[in-house]
């Protein structure tokens, strides 16, 4: 199980103390220090089935700032990949790996708490 984070999140604070007294083995990445890239965005997002907007973390202060919600409808598939790869702020939290599937956000901890 691989879990992604960022340390001052209240959702991924929860997922992580679920996980801890639950005694489940993770290994936790923070967003903001290794910032997902292209790639593995473009992984993410194709493994998950979700539209592409529901790995925007849109209560972000750099969502707010960039005026994203009126500008992604505009932006190709590849730019948006392109611009959650410049910033780990921009990408929801917490995103969930178990095998070959991925919880990303609130879907992140309910499936942690129904463990």
């Amino acid at each position: 199980m691989k879990l992604i984070c960022y340390k001052n999140c209240t959702t991924c604070k929860k997922v992580e103390k679920t996980l801890d007294d639950k005694n489940i083995a993770y290994d936790l990445r923070d967003i903001k220090d290794e910032n997902p890239t292209k790639e593995e965005l473009k992984e993410w997002h194709e493994k998950s089935g979700l539209d592409i907007k529901r790995f925007f973390n849109t209560s972000g202060k750099i969502y707010r700032e960039l005026n994203l919600k009126d500008k992604l409808n505009d932006m190709s598939l590849e730019e948006k990949y392109d611009l959650l790869s410049t910033d780990g702020m921009l990408v929801k939290r917490p995103i969930l790996f178990i095998e070959d599937e991925i919880y990303v956000g609130p879907d992140a901890k309910k499936y942690v708490e129904s463990l």
